[in-house]
């Protein structure tokens, strides 16, 4: 599946994603709906087939055979049955599915373009080996209605072989808790027999992808038009057919797709051929069927039935094709994407030695797809706004979150379809690597991109941040540790992508590249078309290990590795360059001197890759608790300097004694270049959070800003003023340190400014290849404005006249929403007048939320109170993006007027956004209090819009706020006491 956003992106990307995020969570508590009527009867035969590879481990015995009896009649509500195999999350091994026969019917018509809902009907006949005797079959089915069911068996082994018996089928039921269905069969299925099951179901597509099979309506050439797709992964394949639906149980698949025949239908594998068939009213459809897959898991069957146009082309022999709306095509929007696929498939072929199996790819973008992309065998399907670049917009990040979205899902190909873990407890073996492996094909597509750097801006610093001990989950989890299906759908986080690609990292850089790379392809070439645990990756690893003699772990590859997947968080390493010693701890949030008190007893086997004096030296272990480097140690008057974790390789913090924190700010100040640029990332990000936390002073991290003036590199200003401009530090409207602050900063920024300011006025198609650059911009900017620059507010004030006074003008995208923030806060009506013209003519819905944003940065108050009439109102303006009270609310002006408004206004805005509204305007008007009548009166004004049963949830939120704004009033005062010193 698509990588969540890692990417630093603009704050209009980063609310869509929080958007994004708020949906998928609504859609994950809605339970799949009941099963429907069954009946014993089969369906008409579909062709059976015979073995296929992969088999489960024996089943313990079966029960008893019931008797034989009729089919239950409808099923109620919720049916009463005793406890069984049907209330456990995994199903029973009694049955191992080696073939599916499926063919689906979308009622889908080329002519009825604007349905948000389709209904469809299938048969699928599964061919399965019994590994016990037993008289009760489950399978997985939810939202379906189950027509018929049949089973037929034991099958011959040949073509000439005993006819197929019918076995007596007592009773079917579901049990919807676990989404099974349920067959009660009248005598017992003979172990090592084959049987084929057979089943007719119906159900519904709708918008939502969480229902397996789903509708897009969307516009293209001026028409509104539909089409329908599957997401499969990780247990929706059940809301399409019944089926065996765990990654383990891999079979091969003959799929049928009967549809509207305006509509192209494609599926994992190429036509095998087309026919025509009417249904009883007379209409005509077609009946396209497709090869047989490769053994596969359940989650990687796809479908799609559209009315595109694609671009193909050929590498090595297999047919490429992308698949978009037809003026997407048309306009070469998926150009940029065909162009990378085949080479990327080149690169990743060769790396690994093993090529891709299957004849052909298709890569089809949808207008809608929340999970961003997904990686179906032979037939992927993306985000349009992943996939789809304009040919003219060179000067975008967004190619570069393209290459690197394609490459993942391409990485999948290998890490997941060919060999696929044996349960979702170990998906970082599918999501870690692909996440890994993506950085690496594009480093090597574009040699230039300094990788490390790279990878810290969209891997390591996430993966960090959401990462520490007792409160986040490990990388691989016990398989016990599961009771529901929800629990699988939540494990596609942080941790699972970005935590699992850092272990990856560093895996590779303790070993070597070649090392590394020989283990993977042993692994992968051992378990093709089967499935692994994460014991059977460190096992090919270990074979490789032993198979040399340069490499000398402390421990075996399990034990090193298993200390970094089976616990949260991570440690923080300090070194004492006074005595040599450096010792390990967890990383805790808000760290406290009791700290011990928690529980958390496990150390890291942690590779310590270092510098000195800006020379590597040999790798040493920290593999308990406490050691002593002497080769570490150094005297108060020498200039040594060192810094531990050589390009960030490792996954932990560093800190060191006030002596090693000296000699690197001293190092600095003298030569900054003699670091190179990702420590001098490193220092500060380590340096900040480890303060943050109470590691260390906030000094000894202000320390390390001195040097500023001599900084030049964008990325790393992106990194200090992340950390220097802050919510925390500078609530809205409570600037006690904001004078102190843009003095010291004014000084140090000038000259970066002046570089990036000047390539903005005079040729911005110089940065079209700097995708660092690219991401950094927007932080630079809005700082310097923030900070008052006069430079920047005069730029800001000329880009936004010039897109006034020529509307055909394109502002940068990478500091739009800066130019037109301080276009608006520095102009009047007339400019935001402008704006809302520009926001009711704007069709996409991404741009219409940016200008959105971007009007609640004014700075008179009766502009705002307008702006908030007009979103409580219908007409003539529909703000249906986003919640306009609650993004003026969190602007400095804003803050003033909203209670007001609110008080005035309730009913209205309770009936427009909801009353969770108050959820987020709690957030924001409670950062500034830190006194008992602020707080006292905040939860007055709460209080006469909520429940009585919210109230006592609401003071006590505001109260932890409370605390939380003293703790960090304490520490803006002592950063305004280290700038008077130092400014």
């Amino acid at each position: 599946m698509g990588p969540p956003s890692g990417f630093y992106v603009s704050r209009l990307v980063a609310v869509l994603l929080a958007g994004v995020a708020a949906a998928l969570l609504l859609a994950l508590a809605v339970l799949a709906a009941l099963l429907g009527r069954c009946a014993h009867a089969p369906p008409s035969d579909l062709p059976g087939r015979g073995d296929s590879p992969g088999e489960r481990a024996p089943p313990p015995a079966a029960p008893p055979p019931r008797p034989t009896g009729e089919p239950s009649g409808p099923l109620p509500a919720r049916p009463r049955h005793p406890a069984g195999p049907w209330d456990e999350l995994r199903l029973p091994p009694w049955l191992v599915p080696l073939h599916y026969e499926l063919e689906l019917w979308p009622r889908l018509r080329h002519e009825a373009p604007d349905r948000a809902a389709v209904r469809f009907s299938g048969r699928v006949n599964i061919t399965v080996r019994c590994a016990a005797p037993t008289a009760r079959l489950l399978l997985h089915s939810a939202a379906l209605e189950c027509e018929r069911a049949g089973v037929r068996g034991p099958l011959g082994s040949g073509a000439g072989g005993a006819p197929r018996a019918r076995v007596p089928v007592d009773k079917v039921w579901a049990a919807p808790d676990m989404h099974y269905l349920v067959l009660e069969l009248g005598e017992s299925l003979r172990a090592g027999g084959l049987y084929e099951l057979q089943l007719s179901f119906s159900g519904r597509a709708s918008r939502d992808i969480r229902e397996g099979l789903f509708v897009n309506v969307y516009e293209d050439q001026g028409e509104s038009r539909t089409l329908l797709a599957s997401q499969m992964e990780p247990t929706f394949a059940r809301n399409v057919f019944p089926c065996f639906d765990e990654p383990a149980l891999k079979a091969t698949f003959n799929i049928t797709l009967i549809h509207d025949p305006g509509f192209v239908a494609l599926s994992n594998m190429p036509v095998l051929g087309q026919s025509d068939k009417e249904d009883v009213n007379g209409s005509k459809w077609t009946v396209t069927t497709f090869h047989t897959t490769p053994p596969m898991p359940t989650y990687l069957v796809a479908f799609a039935v559209c009315d595109y146009d694609h671009v193909n082309r050929t590498e090595r022999g297999k047919e490429i094709r992308i698949w978009a709306r037809k003026e997407a095509i048309a306009r070469g929007e998926a150009d940029f994407a065909l162009n990378i696929t085949g080479p990327i498939f080149s690169f990743l072929e060769d790396l690994f030695n093993i090529n891709y199996p299957l004849p052909k790819t298709d890569i089809v973008a949808l207008p809608i797809f929340d999970d961003r992309a997904m990686e179906n065998w032979g037939l992927m399907v993306f985000d349009e706004s992943l996939l789809l670049l304009q040919p003219d917009d060179q000067l975008s990040e967004r190619k570069s979150i393209i290459s690197y979205i394609i490459s993942h899902e391409i990485g999948h190909q290998w890490f997941g379809n060919l060999v696929t873990m044996n349960w979702w407890n170990n998906i970082w073996l599918n999501e870690g690597f692909a996440s890994y492996f993506e950085y690496g094909v594009i480093n090597h597509l574009n040699p230039k991109l300094p990788k490390n750097e790279v990878f810290f801006f969209s891997i390591l610093h996430n993966a960090l941040t959401e990462d520490h001990a007792l409160v986040s989950r490990a990388v691989s989890l016990k398989v016990e540790n599961f009771t529901e299906t929800n629990e699988i759908n939540e494990l596609f986080d942080v941790y699972t992508y970005k935590k699992g690609a850092s272990v990856a990292r560093m895996l590779s850089s303790f070993l070597n590249e070649d090392l590394f790379i020989n283990a993977l392809k042993s692994y992968l070439g051992t378990f093709s078309y089967s499935n692994a645990e994460q014991d059977d990756l460190w096992r090919h690893f270990q074979m490789a290990i032993d198979g040399q003699s340069q490499i000398i772990l402390p421990a075996t590859i399990k034990s090193i590795m298993d200390s970094w997947t089976h616990q949260s968080g991570f440690p923080v390493i300090t070194l004492n360059v006074s005595t040599g010693v450096m010792k390990q701890e967890p990383f805790y949030l808000g760290k406290v001197k009791n700290q011990t008190l928690l529980t958390h007893n496990n150390t890291w086997i942690v590779p310590i890759l270092w510098i000195k004096n800006g020379t590597t030296q040999p790798i040493v272990w920290l593999d308990k608790s406490s050691k002593v480097f002497p080769e570490m140690q150094m005297s108060d008057s020498d200039h040594d300097w060192v810094i531990l974790n050589w390009n960030m390789t490792g996954y932990y913090r560093v800190n060191y004694d006030k002596l090693g924190w000296k000699k690197i700010s001293d190092q600095l100040e003298k030569d900054p270049k003699a670091i190179p640029v990702i420590h001098r990332l490193q220092l500060i990000e380590d340096a900040f959070s480890l303060s943050e936390n109470n590691y260390i002073e906030i000094e000894t991290a202000l320390d390390l800003t001195k040097y500023l003036a001599e900084e030049d590199e964008i990325v790393v200003w992106h990194v200090v003023l992340m950390n220097l401009i802050t919510r925390d530090l500078f609530p809205v409207n409570n600037y006690d340190v904001y004078p102190l602050l843009k003095k010291y900063l004014l000084t140090r920024i000038t000259s970066v400014w002046k570089t990036y300011s000047t390539i903005i006025r005079k040729n911005m198609a110089a940065l079209q290849d700097e995708y660092l650059t690219l991401i950094s911009l927007e932080k630079l900017f809005g700082a310097a404005c923030w900070l008052g620059l006069e430079d920047c507010l005069q730029l800001s004030r000329e880009l936004f006249r010039k897109w006034m006074s020529h509307p055909e003008y394109e502002i940068p995208y990478q500091i739009k929403y800066v130019i037109l923030c301080y276009g608006i806060a520095s102009g009047t009506d007339k400019e935001w007048d402008f704006l809302l013209n520009a926001y009711n003519d704007e069709t996409e819905e991404e741009e219409r939320i940016f200008l959105a944003y971007a009007m609640s940065c004014s700075k008179d108050p009766w502009i705002l109170n307008r702006y908030l009439e007009y979103a409580i109102i219908e007409s003539p303006f529909t703000f249906n993006e986003t919640n306009i009270v609650d993004i003026v609310a969190e602007s400095p002006v804003g803050r003033y007027i909203i209670k007001d408004f609110l008080v005035n206004n309730w009913q209205a805005v309770s009936e427009r956004y909801g009353t969770q509204t108050l959820v987020f305007l709690m957030y924001k008007l409670g950062r500034t209090i830190t006194t008992d009548l602020q707080l006292t009166e905040l939860q007055r004004f709460f209080s006469t819009m909520l429940e009585e049963h919210q109230r006592l949830a609401a003071h006590a939120n505001l109260q932890t706020m409370k605390t939380e704004n003293l703790k960090n009033k304490k520490r803006r005062a002592r950063i305004a006491a280290w700038l008077r010193k130092h400014t």
